[in-house]
């Protein structure tokens, strides 16, 4: 037998880790310390006011308690999605982990208690998946994984989940891979995936029992989020499912309580659906098409009245049954002008056996293709119901062509069926009206039938029929297919750009503007008529409802779904009293931005009953119908309250086998108990736990909750987040409704879509590993805030690495040497500029905490800060160096902006370099030092601004002399020297200009009256100045950006050529040029160096003209 190898994981796009890893490994060793301090200091162990002896327990009333508790000791509490545990964490979770991340350490920072729990879910199907086919593949490869498999043929309806057929050699890692494993992992086998994420080949086995995954992932898990630098409280966590009673207690409750007040039913209705599992298949069961619902159809009944010429053999096998082609058609009001029916001459169909009690009242054949099949016998449409089935026969449509057909309601009774070469074979049941009036589709190809009847095969007379008017449009008149396709010039069905831009706008105006022409409804709108025409179609036999999913979905044991008509539990999202209460919780609700708040109503819109319970898989038995399984969407609406009172009621361990401090056993948790904390339900007599002890949990809730933010992926708005709105809104008091929720995009790695077949995937360990938690921590920060898709880049977190690393250096060798620092008054221009710019990354540093704008907040209080410590540093190197107080001053306000974000560095610099004694964990946000002095700051600028532009002045002057052009006499590489001209004030005409634009400014509504500002203009003779509009153009922009108190103060309030004098040393040494005089431009005259009086002229407060020169040898 042939050596088994494991299969090569995919070739990795993602860089190697630096051959130098010491400066990582340095800063790796600070976090491990900063994490053992936090955990011996237990500092993220947040307890409410009551539970730490601060208040007494309240008997009553305990909403407004909580209220006074909070406005004395304020609290703070974020969530995120409790992770799936069939598998390590990935980077995507990091990211939004780290925007709760963020936002618990300054929310530390302003004295808050703040609370940030992560629990586990282990509800729904993967995991039972996954473990199902370690079981069929230790059938198959043995315990260990390393034995020949025994021949085997397996239906592709029973595939595993993630395997192909078996393949011939020895070696079960070299499988052929099937489409969806390729497409997702790469890999072939479970057990393949399990030594992909780590795990070794000798422990596989035992994830043949579900329970296992339980205990194995959830503490990595924790791990690794713990060494992100998580500051959760673990006390809190738990694992979902019956595997911890007391949240599967918590469940029952919620399920129990949900359909008490009406919210959950039962009945029949289309679900997507599963054959392979036998249950409904839900947006977390799916391996691709999560939020794909099911399409309703009205399916025609169009019995064949005469088979064609190559239909003999169709006819034999009906052995005399009627044969119905089943047209599916969204738009059943048009079917009074049907022309013909069309097949696909190369689609495959099949005669099926109808049903005679649904949408039949006699045993006939069906006509479609397999796959509408297998959806129609899970609807009761088929004679067997709810298996996959069989063909009485089956054949290709080009033998369907030329036989007639019933057209139901058609203006023509009956029609011939043709070829349509763009039928598709996977929408409906690829049997297809022609109704040439009003599909651009149907009336381009019966012109080409027309056209080209001998090339098709088809008898002229089959395709003859004129189009018949349907309904009539204000834009299209009543052949709305002839007018679009003839105004977008189409020529061919291979015009398919076109023809799908004429569909939409046929569809469009048919349903919103048009009104019926023909039929019973005459004179109704097409809105109103679609629905009566239908119901009454149905009524009179001639067709049935038929649904089939939107679009492709596969579930995770690699079965296409299908629509089913399912007896079902379900939640009825979109009743609407619910809805109601719903949409309001959604309107005092913050979202951050308004990409969010528009996902969230167009959820809410469209969002109906929802299949709450399933048959497979984990999960929390429905209290009142045991058979079934609390969905994993279902489970998972309310369990942040749940946070709030887990650690008194167990744990850790998470599994709840622990009773926990209050002595609450889960048994004694009943419904009654659980209404009683979140709901001010009434106690029982009877009650099984102490009224102190329920107050107890009472007070902790009421003080925690709500929480003031829910951080997920976008993807979760039109599920998870949606039903975490509703189920909030049906149990708990308005008090109690979620303040905020926000939503980031998914996270790419180096500007490409993470993915584990291509190898561009890293896990959150691979990151930690690689990078370490602070420097993944940046990175994180530097993605990005909004709802678009946010970029990780390894050449940041490299460079984080870099940045911090000089930062801790260079910290530690100042507080080393502060001796040799000047000391004594801080009064240079750049002690003053310094102060304030450090005063001003407080202020804007807290503002983008403030907004959640992490980005921005790394931006402004560590690039931008660093940089203003360096400009510092250089401008001050002649002067005397830096001012002690202020680099120390420096070094602290550092550490605090950092805390949130990178606190392991901050940490040392606090604790280390700083030697301050408790913790930077308990710190609070810096204080401005002084109110900003904005002339300082504007002072500042201008410095940089003009020592930059001078800078590239001479750098275009050499790039000119390089390609051999001259300057005006003017030679770059010669001696040479720089008169900056400064000026008093504006040009008069500017000055004019501005007091035009003023005139028409609205300073109520900060608006320009664009008509008045014209008049004003055209009053002067201005309207086309070609050197007002630019202007006025311009300055527009201005007042936009800084608004009018600024814009219109356009002066400045430094003495600039004082601030240039001043700052001359520093000028000079930067440029290396030694010959720079500041001019007033007034002063100016012809015998000046170098002078230019357009350059003279030009120049403005706080934009000094700039002239180069020659100097003498």
């Amino acid at each position: 037998m042939s050596s088994t190898k494991a299969k090569a994981a995919p070739a990795s796009t993602v860089a190697p880790p630096a051959a130098n890893t010491s400066k990582r490994d340095y800063l790796i060793d600070l976090e491990n310390a900063a994490q053992k301090r936090w955990a011996q200091e237990k500092m993220f162990e947040t307890d409410s006011p009551y539970s730490d002896g601060t208040l007494p327990i309240p008997g009553e009333d305990f909403t407004a308690a909580a209220a006074r508790a909070r406005e004395e000791r304020p609290k703070w509490m974020g969530t995120f999605p409790y992770p799936y545990m069939n598998g390590s964490l990935h980077l995507g979770h990091a990211f939004t982990i780290s925007k709760i991340e963020f936002a618990a350490g300054f929310e530390r920072m302003r004295g808050k208690r703040v609370l940030w729990p992560v629990g586990f879910h282990c509800t729904g199907m993967p995991i039972k998946s996954a473990a199902d086919k370690i079981i069929r593949e230790m059938e198959l490869f043995g315990p260990e994984f390393d034995q020949e498999p025994a021949p085997v043929e397996e239906p592709v309806e029973a595939a595993a989940p993630v395997a192909a057929v078996v393949a011939s050699s020895s070696d079960p890692s070299k499988g052929k891979k099937g489409k969806l494993a390729a497409k997702s992992t790469g890999l072939t086998y479970q057990y393949q995936i399990m030594e992909s994420i780590g795990v070794p080949r000798s422990e596989i086995k035992k994830f043949a029992d579900p329970q296992y995954w339980l205990t194995y992932f959830p503490p990595i898990a924790q791990n690794d989020i713990t060494a992100l630098g998580g500051r959760v409280d673990w006390r809190r966590s738990f694992l979902t499912t019956p595997a911890n009673p007391y949240y599967d207690s918590f469940v029952r409750w919620q399920m129990n309580k949900l359909r008490a007040l009406g919210y959950i039913k039962f009945g029949k209705r289309y679900t997507i659906f599963s054959p392979k599992d036998g249950q409904p298949c839900m947006d977390h069961d799916r391996q691709s098409g999560e939020g794909v619902g099911p399409q309703e159809y009205t399916g025609l009944k169009m019995q064949i009245t005469e088979f064609g010429p190559k239909a003999a053999h169709i006819k034999e096998k009906a052995a005399g049954k009627k044969v119905v082609m089943v047209a599916a058609t969204l738009r059943p009001e048009t079917m009074y002008g049907q022309t013909n029916c069309f097949v696909g001459p190369s689609v495959k169909y099949g005669l099926y056996a109808s049903s005679s009690t649904l949408g039949s009242k006699e045993e006939v054949l069906y006509l479609v293709t397999r796959r509408a099949a297998r959806n129609m016998a899970y609807q009761g449409l088929l004679a067997k119901e709810d298996v996959i089935p069989e063909a009485v026969y089956e054949f290709t449509g080009a033998d369907l062509i030329g036989s007639r057909v019933n057209a139901p309601n058609g203006v023509h009774p009956e029609v011939y069926v043709l070829p349509m070469e763009t039928v598709s074979a996977t929408k409906g049941t690829a049997v297809v009206t022609c109704v040439p009036s009003d599909s651009p589709d149907d009336y381009i190809t019966s012109l080409d039938l027309k056209k080209k009847a001998e090339y098709y095969g088809i008898d002229p007379s089959w395709v003859a029929l004129e189009p018949v008017p349907v309904l009539s449009t204000p834009s299209y008149g009543d052949l709305t297919a002839k007018t679009l396709v003839e105004k977008f010039r189409i020529q061919s069905p291979k015009d398919v750009k076109q023809l799908a831009e004429a569909k939409e706008l046929a569809y469009k105006e048919g349903f919103y503007q048009g009104t019926m022409v023909i039929g019973p409804f005459k004179g109704s709108k097409v809105e109103d008529a679609k629905t009566k025409v239908r119901e009454d179609m149905i009524a009179r036999d001639l067709a049935f409802a038929y649904s089939e999913p939107e679009n492709l979905v596969m579930s995770r044991s690699a079965d296409e779904c299908i629509v089913a008509l399912c007896d079902q539990w379900y939640l009825d999202y979109g009743e609407p009293t619910w809805l109601k209460k719903a949409e309001l919780l959604l309107s005092r609700m913050n979202t951050y931005n308004q990409e969010t708040r528009n996902g969230f109503e167009r959820t809410l819109g469209w969002l109906r009953q929802w299949a709450c319970a399933r048959s497979y898989g984990l999960g929390s038995k429905l209290p009142w119908d045991p058979q079934f399984l609390v969905e994993s969407l279902s489970d998972s609406t309310i369990y942040m309250a749940y946070y709030t009172i887990s650690h008194l009621l167990h744990g850790p361990p998470i599994d709840g086998s622990v009773v926990g401090p209050l002595g609450i056993t889960a048994e004694q948790m009943t419904d009654e108990m659980w209404e009683y904390v979140y709901a001010n339900g009434a106690l029982p007599a009877d009650s099984p736990i102490p009224v102190e002890k329920l107050n107890h949990l009472k007070a902790e809730f009421s003080y925690f909750y709500p929480m003031d933010i829910r951080s997920s992926g976008k993807d979760l708005i039109p599920n998870h987040l949606s039903f975490c709105i509703y189920v909030h809104a049906a149990l708990f008091s308005e008090e109690n409704w979620p303040l905020s929720m926000r939503a980031n995009g998914h996270l790419m790695l180096n500007g490409e879509k993470m993915s584990k077949s291509t190898g561009n995937s890293l896990t959150l360990r691979d990151s930690l590993d690689k990078f370490g938690a602070d420097a993944t921590r940046v990175t994180l920060a530097d993605a990005g805030d909004s709802i678009e898709d946010a970029n990780f880049e390894e050449t940041t977190a490299n460079a984080a690495i870099l940045r911090l690393k000089t930062l801790l250096e260079w910290c530690e060798d100042i507080s080393k040497n502060q001796g040799q620092l000047r000391s004594g008054p801080a009064d240079q221009i750049w002690d003053d500029i310094f102060s304030n710019e450090i005063n001003e990354a407080i202020e804007l540093t807290e503002e983008a905490y403030d907004k959640s704008l992490y980005k921005e907040a790394l931006k402004v209080g560590f690039y931008q800060l660093l940089a203003a410590r360096d400009a510092y540093r250089e401008a001050t190197s002649s002067e005397g160096g830096m001012h002690v107080d202020l680099v120390l001053r420096f070094i602290r306000v550092q550490a605090l902006l950092l805390t949130p974000i990178a606190p392991h560095v901050a940490e040392h610099m606090w604790s280390t370099i700083l030697g301050e004694k408790s913790s930077i964990q308990t710190a609070q946000f810096p204080k401005v030092s002084a109110p900003l002095n904005r002339i300082v700051l504007d002072t500042a600028v201008y410095l940089r601004s003009t020592l930059k532009e001078i800078r590239d002045a001479e750098a275009g002057f050499l790039k000119k002399k390089a390609k051999g052009k001259t300057s005006g006499g003017y030679d770059p590489t010669k001696p040479k020297g720089v008169n900056l001209f400064v000026a008093k004030g504006f040009p008069e005409w500017q000055e004019q200009a501005v007091a035009m634009v003023k005139e028409a400014f609205n300073f109520e509504t900060k608006a320009i009256d664009e008509a008045k500002l014209r008049e004003i203009l055209a009053a002067k003779g201005l309207a086309k100045d070609k050197k007002f509009n630019p202007f006025i153009a311009t300055f527009k922009k201005r007042l936009a950006q800084f608004g009018p108190e600024i814009a219109f103060n356009r002066g400045v309030l430094y003495d600039e050529k004082e601030v240039l004098d001043i700052a001359m040393p520093v000028i000079k040494r930067n440029l290396d040029i030694h010959n720079i005089e500041v001019i007033p431009a007034p002063e100016a005259n012809p015998e000046t160096p170098g002078y230019s009086a357009q350059i003279v002229e030009s120049a403005e407060p706080g934009k000094p003209g700039i002239v180069f020169y020659n100097t003498a040898e």
